[in-house]
């Protein structure tokens, strides 16, 4: 276990990534928690991440200086760097030159930098600079505008890169992150989707005992993981309830009902529509509909517990962007996921079982097939659990939502047929933008549609598609002559950060 403790850096959950590829489970923690997190987790290390703020302005975040006397090795990185610094006596500065991009790092003998070059390319990103070292630290790396690029007090296992490891553009960074861990940390390199599966079977057992699970299953990845995997754990002692709440995308409801009736699992379709729409009605803003659509999800649950019996837990497929998006500890509210943030405050459960919490999607993925999952549930395009509500922007209605499931299947299906690569989510938007427009030399004045793809793979982050023109083409035409009420279409060309994926 290593802890990645956060100061707000923009890398934080890459640093994250980068420990877990190396086999290693890690955490992120907000720098407010630190020192009791370390003293309730016992890790065997501590990365502090980089952050925005000058270490010796006034409101600039700060850590007990106890934890740099428990004797757990800590890597600092940029702000970390200067952090350490700065509370152990130090001196950190605004550097007269500036610092940004790929720059030459030039290192001395030390085990971080075990089997490395000499010379190398690092990944800068720094307006500060340690100028003094604090007492019992050495110069293990410089460049030639910081001269303490890297340090260490070997002693107390501490150690600060001013660059950025994690990042592709440190051409050996990934190396100097698993040689703290592995040199320095002492960690085995043992964390696998095998091993993160037993464990958490075990888990499961020990939390329900004889008790009975109701799984809220959408049919998406993240769900049908949870599904297998305390189908495994528990047996009979799982109902999957499939919640089909109108806002389903083409089709969907009736191929989730085909891929569960012969899992040999407990599972029960339940149509919702007309108790969903009626909660949605008139109700426009993106975070009371996410939270809305979060209640009537549980009351549903709750309503269907009652008919099989006492339930006394409910499962759900939260994974970790969803519990960092909906603001969880310190972190700022994004966006409620319905089932974080769009929780109400009253349940009739008495515990939630969330295996997935602390994964990304990819990790998901990978225990997916670690579970025997097919490939056509595994490599499911994700699917908001709110579903088209947060797609329709606005009040969301039946005839929008037809309209809407009618054009983002033109658009699924063009994407697919043409072999357009690096998709990782892809859909329409039906926005409440009405535009004027000439059809058959009549006057129009009707919706405009969002076209929306992106390449992730953690989905914390995200990158637009470039879809060729030609299939872009495509899809207008047939949306236009295929789709009533809508005249007018646009392709969101915006990655994330800024913009969500989602646009509600």
């Amino acid at each position: 276990m290593i802890l990645v403790i956060d100061f707000g850096g923009q890398y934080n959950q890459l640093i994250a990534r980068r420990v877990r590829d190396l086999n290693v489970y890690c955490e992120v923690v907000p720098y407010t928690k630190a020192i009791e997190e370390i003293k309730a987790k016992s890790p065997e290390g501590v990365i502090f991440t980089g952050g925005p703020n000058s270490v010796y302005a006034e409101d600039a975040p700060k850590i007990e200086k106890e934890v740099f006397e428990l004797g757990i090795p800590i890597l600092g990185l940029c702000y970390g760097m200067q952090l350490m610094a700065h509370s152990l006596g130090g001196e950190v500065k605004e550097s007269s030159q500036r610092e940004f991009g790929k720059t030459e790092f030039k290192l001395e003998d030390n085990e971080i930098f075990k089997d490395i070059p000499k010379e190398s390319i690092v990944w800068m990103s720094h307006v500060d600079k340690v100028v003094t070292l604090p007492e019992g630290f050495k110069i293990i790396g410089s460049t030639d505008n910081t001269e303490i690029a890297a340090m260490t007090d070997e002693k107390r296992k501490l150690y600060a890169l001013q660059f950025h490891p994690e990042v592709n553009h440190s051409e050996y960074g990934i190396k100097m992150i698993e040689n703290f861990l592995v040199n320095i940390c002492n960690v085995k390199q043992e964390w696998t989707m095998a091993n993160y599966a037993k464990k958490t079977i075990e888990d499961v057992r020990e939390q329900v005992k004889d008790k009975k699970v109701l799984l809220a299953l959408s049919g998406g990845v993240d769900s049908s993981v949870v599904a297998a995997l305390l189908s495994k754990a528990i047996g009979d002692q799982l109902t999957c309830i499939f919640v089909d709440h109108g806002l389903m995308r083409k089709n969907e409801g009736d191929e989730v009902e085909d891929a569960f009736k012969n899992s040999g699992m407990n599972f029960i379709r339940v149509n919702a529509k007309d108790r969903f729409l009626g909660k949605l009605k008139g109700v426009r803003d993106p975070e009371a509909k996410r939270k809305a659509i979060g209640e009537e999800f549980i009351r549903v649950f709750e309503d269907e517990a009652k008919k099989i019996g006492k339930v006394d837990f409910l499962a759900q497929g939260t994974i970790y962007p969803d519990i960092i998006e909906s603001g969880v500890g310190d972190a700022a509210v994004i966006k409620s996921h319905h089932n974080v943030g769009g929780l109400p405050d009253v349940v009739d459960f008495t515990g939630l079982i969330e295996p997935l919490r602390m994964l990304f999607k990819d990790e998901v993925r990978r225990l997916g097939r670690e579970l025997g999952l097919s490939d056509v549930l595994v490599n499911r395009q994700p699917f908001p659990g709110p579903g088209l509500g947060i797609r329709v922007i606005g009040e969301v209605t039946e005839e929008k939502l037809e309209i809407l499931r009618d054009a983002d299947y033109i658009f699924r299906q063009e994407l697919e047929k043409n072999k357009v690569e690096n998709l990782s989510q892809y859909f329409a938007v039906l926005t409440e933008n009405r535009t004027v427009g000439v059809m058959g030399d009549f006057r129009t004045y009707d919706y405009t549609l969002a076209l929306r793809a992106v390449h992730t793979t953690d989905f914390m982050t995200a990158e637009w598609v470039r879809i060729p023109y030609e299939v872009l083409d495509k899809v207008s035409v047939r949306i236009i002559n295929e789709v009533g009420h809508i005249n007018r279409i646009v392709y969101d060309v915006t990655s994330k950060p800024p913009a969500t994926i989602e646009w509600e």
